[in-house]
């Protein structure tokens, strides 16, 4: 037998946010000014008491293997944190800590689908939903989504795509990569939806800390017990408490479902790392001021940016509810020419603002979105207005 990658490993495609953020910190280095619009990662540093309590961690000798599904300390904290910020209760039973959220959810689709079953993901989408699908030997089903309509996909065209082969939907709120926000109504309608059929639930809720406006947070799962019972609440604390490298994810859910994804986790990764279990309790456990402060900037940032964007020709957006991202949408300048390039795709508009300007997005098409590029509008305000400066001479200078 000839020596190979295998062909499942041929058929993933690799993240294409990441390879811009990869590209642009390349740039960086070689000396260039770069405004990354990239990558999902606030630019504030983790705050003093969580680091604090990494320190702790060390000189407790809090440095060997723990329970596959978290520490007992972090379990309690996030049933804590359910109860107290959704009114939902869990047991540590219930629970699951991962390597980041990303990792619960990889495992929670391992843990689910057996092939050929269909997972609905509604469009535009964050780029590893559909290829952890296909990973677990799953089919994505993409349900298109309408600027016009906050990029929600109706509740006839979430239904029209529902069949016997069915076996979850993912729900992102606030969202990656668009900020949109999930109404109780339209939840109500998916929660319907999957108890009749019936389908499991996927809820994202990782960027449920950072609405704006004054709006709260609402769980699919807090819509009743047999919903509840059918939903894998995915969190962490990468994107609240800016602790992206730290590795911290959870997923809550039915507790037969939860104890499978500990069984399969002791075989894949084991724990996640011990140090920063503690931390992440203590950061549940505290005061969340910091996360008040953090969510204020942001939203100024989001105004900047919205505003700015919408006063540049050819160019627009929606307000984002939630997150820290905006969609761009470009469709206006396709077909364009820069200095004889015609800008095609939403690739062709990142790559050549990227090597003309230095300012680096993620096209559209990483999303399931054509016409649309990302930016992020987790980094300084003084960034903001440069790469937006840059993004406006770009855009006046095609024909």
């Amino acid at each position: 037998m000839p020596l190979s990658v295998s062909h499942r490993c041929q058929n993933i495609a690799p993240s294409l946010t990441l390879a811009i953020d990869a590209r642009a910190k390349e740039m960086a280095a070689s000396g260039l000014n770069v405004i990354g619009f990239g990558a999902g990662e606030p630019d504030f540093p983790t705050p003093p008491h969580i680091c604090d309590a990494a320190a702790e961690a060390l000189d407790r000798g809090m440095t060997r293997y723990t329970p596959v599904a978290g520490t007992m300390e972090l379990r309690q904290a996030i049933c804590a944190k359910l109860e107290r910020d959704q009114n939902l209760t869990y047991a540590p039973q219930d629970i699951i800590v991962s390597n980041g959220a990303k990792h619960s959810l990889y495992t929670v689709f391992q843990t689910i689908l057996d092939p050929g079953d269909e997972v609905l993901i509604p469009t535009p989408c964050w780029v590893s939903y559909p290829e952890m699908v296909r990973m677990a030997g799953g089919v994505p089903v993409f349900i298109p989504t309408d600027e016009a309509n906050d990029f929600i996909p109706s509740n006839r065209d979430i239904a029209s795509h529902v069949t016997r082969r069915t076996k979850a939907i993912i729900i992102t709120s606030p969202s990656n990569p668009n900020g949109s926000v999930w109404s109780r109504e339209q939840l109500q309608f998916v929660a319907g939806l999957a108890v009749t059929h019936p389908f499991y639930v996927v809820s994202d809720e990782i960027y449920e800390k950072l609405l704006y406006d004054g709006r709260k947070h609402l769980s699919i799962a807090q819509l009743g017990e047999q919903i509840k019972s059918q939903t894998f609440i995915i969190n962490g604390l990468s994107k609240a408490y800016a602790m992206t490298g730290w590795r911290i994810g959870y997923c809550a859910g039915p507790r037969h479902e939860i104890s499978a994804m500990v069984a399969f986790q002791s075989q894949a990764t084991s724990n996640a790392n011990a140090i920063a279990q503690h931390a992440a309790a203590v950061a549940l456990n505290s005061d969340q001021s910091c996360v008040d402060e953090m969510v204020a900037q942001f939203e100024n940032r989001r105004n900047e940016m919205v505003s700015h964007i919408n006063r540049i020709p050819g160019l627009s957006c929606l307000k984002p509810a939630g997150a820290f991202y905006v969609m761009m949408n470009i469709r206006a300048v396709l077909g364009k020419s820069y200095n004889g390039r015609v800008i095609e795709t939403s690739m062709d508009f990142a790559e050549l603002l990227l090597a003309e300007k230095q300012v680096a997005v993620v096209p559209g098409i990483a999303f399931e979105a054509e016409g649309f590029c990302r930016l992020s509008y987790a980094t300084s305000m003084e960034k903001i207005h440069e790469g937006l400066d840059r993004i406006e001479d770009f855009v006046s200078s095609l024909c």
